[in-house]
Protein backbone atom coordinates (compact mmCIF):
# COMPACT_ATOMS: atom_id res chain seq x y z
CA UNK A 1 0.00 0.00 0.00
CA UNK A 2 1.06 3.83 -0.49
CA UNK A 3 3.01 5.95 1.94
CA UNK A 4 0.13 8.45 3.37
CA UNK A 5 1.99 12.09 1.87
CA UNK A 6 2.93 14.47 4.82
CA UNK A 7 -0.54 16.54 5.85
CA UNK A 8 -2.95 13.56 4.98
CA UNK A 9 -4.60 11.14 7.14
CA UNK A 10 -5.10 7.30 6.01
CA UNK A 11 -9.08 6.82 6.32
CA UNK A 12 -10.77 2.93 7.26
CA UNK A 13 -14.16 4.39 5.66
CA UNK A 14 -15.85 7.04 4.47
CA UNK A 15 -19.69 7.20 3.51
CA UNK A 16 -20.61 8.58 0.30
CA UNK A 17 -21.99 12.36 1.17
CA UNK A 18 -26.25 12.08 0.32
CA UNK A 19 -26.09 8.49 1.37
CA UNK A 20 -25.85 5.99 3.72
CA UNK A 21 -23.09 3.82 1.51
CA UNK A 22 -19.76 2.90 3.22
CA UNK A 23 -17.05 2.49 1.29
CA UNK A 24 -13.02 1.18 2.54
CA UNK A 25 -10.12 -0.20 0.81
CA UNK A 26 -10.41 -3.16 -0.88
CA UNK A 27 -14.48 -3.03 -1.84
CA UNK A 28 -14.71 -2.56 -5.42
CA UNK A 29 -17.12 0.15 -6.62
CA UNK A 30 -19.57 1.20 -9.57
CA UNK A 31 -18.98 4.48 -11.43
CA UNK A 32 -21.19 6.00 -13.55
CA UNK A 33 -19.83 7.37 -17.02
CA UNK A 34 -20.60 10.76 -18.36
CA UNK A 35 -22.95 8.65 -21.83
CA UNK A 36 -25.91 7.08 -20.28
CA UNK A 37 -25.58 4.10 -22.96
CA UNK A 38 -22.40 2.96 -21.43
CA UNK A 39 -22.22 0.21 -18.66
CA UNK A 40 -20.41 1.36 -15.38
CA UNK A 41 -16.89 1.75 -15.08
CA UNK A 42 -15.32 -0.45 -12.06
CA UNK A 43 -12.77 0.06 -9.85
CA UNK A 44 -11.09 -1.29 -6.35
CA UNK A 45 -10.71 1.19 -3.76
CA UNK A 46 -6.72 0.75 -2.89
CA UNK A 47 -6.42 3.70 -0.14
CA UNK A 48 -8.26 6.39 1.22
CA UNK A 49 -7.04 10.01 2.46
CA UNK A 50 -8.10 12.74 3.93
CA UNK A 51 -6.47 16.25 4.43
CA UNK A 52 -6.74 18.61 7.40
CA UNK A 53 -9.64 20.23 5.74
CA UNK A 54 -10.91 16.99 5.05
CA UNK A 55 -10.74 16.91 1.39
CA UNK A 56 -10.90 12.97 0.92
CA UNK A 57 -8.69 11.50 -2.27
CA UNK A 58 -9.60 8.34 -3.46
CA UNK A 59 -6.77 5.56 -5.32
CA UNK A 60 -8.33 3.51 -7.30
CA UNK A 61 -7.04 0.58 -9.61
CA UNK A 62 -9.31 -0.05 -12.81
CA UNK A 63 -11.28 -3.06 -13.83
CA UNK A 64 -11.49 -4.30 -17.67
CA UNK A 65 -13.62 -5.79 -19.55
CA UNK A 66 -12.62 -7.95 -22.15
CA UNK A 67 -13.45 -6.10 -25.16
CA UNK A 68 -11.54 -3.17 -23.68
CA UNK A 69 -8.30 -5.02 -23.89
CA UNK A 70 -5.89 -6.02 -26.53
CA UNK A 71 -7.34 -9.15 -27.99
CA UNK A 72 -11.09 -7.90 -27.05
CA UNK A 73 -13.61 -10.73 -25.62
CA UNK A 74 -12.69 -14.71 -26.29
CA UNK A 75 -15.11 -17.34 -26.56
CA UNK A 76 -13.62 -18.32 -23.06
CA UNK A 77 -14.59 -15.47 -21.54
CA UNK A 78 -17.55 -15.44 -18.78
CA UNK A 79 -20.20 -12.38 -19.72
CA UNK A 80 -19.80 -10.75 -16.63
CA UNK A 81 -16.27 -11.14 -16.50
CA UNK A 82 -13.52 -8.20 -15.58
CA UNK A 83 -9.84 -8.23 -15.46
CA UNK A 84 -8.12 -6.05 -12.72
CA UNK A 85 -5.76 -4.27 -14.26
CA UNK A 86 -2.11 -1.77 -13.19
CA UNK A 87 -3.99 1.26 -14.30
CA UNK A 88 -4.10 3.30 -11.22
CA UNK A 89 -6.25 6.91 -10.98
CA UNK A 90 -3.52 9.68 -12.11
CA UNK A 91 -6.34 12.82 -11.04
CA UNK A 92 -7.89 14.04 -7.71
CA UNK A 93 -11.17 15.87 -8.59
CA UNK A 94 -12.52 18.81 -5.93
CA UNK A 95 -15.67 18.68 -6.27
CA UNK A 96 -16.09 22.04 -4.23
CA UNK A 97 -14.07 23.95 -6.68
CA UNK A 98 -14.60 21.74 -9.66
CA UNK A 99 -10.43 21.42 -9.89
CA UNK A 100 -8.75 18.24 -11.24
CA UNK A 101 -5.11 18.04 -9.42
CA UNK A 102 -2.73 17.64 -11.13
CA UNK A 103 -4.38 20.68 -13.09
CA UNK A 104 -1.71 19.89 -16.41
CA UNK A 105 -1.84 16.46 -17.65
CA UNK A 106 1.56 14.33 -19.00
CA UNK A 107 1.83 13.43 -22.36
CA UNK A 108 3.11 10.41 -23.66
CA UNK A 109 3.71 8.86 -27.03
CA UNK A 110 5.33 10.24 -30.42
CA UNK A 111 2.10 12.43 -30.94
CA UNK A 112 2.55 13.94 -27.54
CA UNK A 113 -1.05 13.64 -26.29
CA UNK A 114 -2.40 12.66 -22.72
CA UNK A 115 -2.74 9.09 -21.64
CA UNK A 116 -7.14 8.41 -22.26
CA UNK A 117 -8.37 5.00 -20.70
CA UNK A 118 -10.74 5.33 -23.52
CA UNK A 119 -8.40 5.27 -25.99
CA UNK A 120 -6.97 1.75 -27.85
CA UNK A 121 -3.15 1.26 -27.12
CA UNK A 122 -0.66 -0.66 -28.67
CA UNK A 123 2.97 -1.58 -27.60
CA UNK A 124 6.06 -1.96 -29.08
CA UNK A 125 7.71 -5.09 -28.76
CA UNK A 126 10.74 -4.44 -29.44
CA UNK A 127 13.81 -2.46 -28.02
CA UNK A 128 11.67 0.76 -27.25
CA UNK A 129 8.28 -0.45 -25.44
CA UNK A 130 6.77 2.48 -26.17
CA UNK A 131 3.09 2.54 -26.65
CA UNK A 132 0.98 4.16 -29.66
CA UNK A 133 -2.24 4.75 -30.96
CA UNK A 134 -3.30 2.99 -33.95
CA UNK A 135 -3.89 5.73 -35.97
CA UNK A 136 -0.80 7.41 -35.46
CA UNK A 137 0.77 3.99 -36.82
CA UNK A 138 -1.58 4.42 -39.94
CA UNK A 139 -3.49 1.38 -38.34
CA UNK A 140 -7.71 0.89 -37.95
CA UNK A 141 -8.60 0.11 -34.28
CA UNK A 142 -9.84 -3.37 -35.73
CA UNK A 143 -6.23 -3.62 -37.56
CA UNK A 144 -4.63 -3.46 -33.78
CA UNK A 145 -7.12 -5.25 -31.83
CA UNK A 146 -5.61 -8.20 -34.65
CA UNK A 147 -2.28 -7.88 -33.95
CA UNK A 148 -0.21 -10.74 -32.73
CA UNK A 149 3.25 -8.78 -32.37
CA UNK A 150 4.07 -5.26 -33.40
CA UNK A 151 7.18 -3.29 -33.91
CA UNK A 152 7.30 0.25 -34.58
CA UNK A 153 9.19 1.63 -37.38
CA UNK A 154 12.51 2.34 -35.02
CA UNK A 155 12.40 -1.08 -33.62
CA UNK A 156 11.68 -2.45 -36.87
CA UNK A 157 14.65 -0.76 -38.66
CA UNK A 158 16.88 -2.04 -35.89
CA UNK A 159 15.36 -5.60 -35.82
CA UNK A 160 16.30 -5.79 -39.69
CA UNK A 161 20.17 -4.20 -39.39
CA UNK A 162 20.32 -7.03 -36.81
CA UNK A 163 18.98 -9.33 -38.71
CA UNK A 164 21.30 -8.52 -41.83
CA UNK A 165 24.54 -8.43 -39.51
CA UNK A 166 23.56 -11.96 -38.38
CA UNK A 167 23.82 -12.88 -42.40
CA UNK A 168 27.31 -11.56 -43.13
CA UNK A 169 29.24 -14.50 -44.02
CA UNK A 170 31.74 -15.48 -41.05
CA UNK A 171 35.38 -14.52 -40.64
CA UNK A 172 37.36 -17.34 -43.10
CA UNK A 173 39.64 -19.47 -40.45
CA UNK A 174 43.72 -18.80 -40.39
CA UNK A 175 43.65 -22.53 -42.29
CA UNK A 176 41.27 -21.77 -44.77
CA UNK A 177 43.00 -18.38 -45.67
CA UNK A 178 46.19 -20.20 -45.74
CA UNK A 179 44.84 -23.17 -48.22
CA UNK A 180 43.15 -19.86 -50.59
CA UNK A 181 46.97 -18.76 -50.73
CA UNK A 182 48.43 -22.33 -51.55
CA UNK A 183 46.08 -22.53 -54.49
CA UNK A 184 46.97 -19.18 -55.95
CA UNK A 185 50.45 -20.25 -56.33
Amino acid sequence: MAKTRPGKRDLDSYTIKGTNKVIKAGDCVLMRPPETNKAPYVAKVEKMEADNRNNVKVKVRWYYRPEESIGGRRPFHGSKELFLSDHFERFEYKAATGEFAPDRVAVYFKCEMPYNLDDLMVQCEGYCRDWFHPSCIGMTIVQAKNLGRFLCADCSSKDEVQRSLNKLPVSPSAETKAEAKRRKK
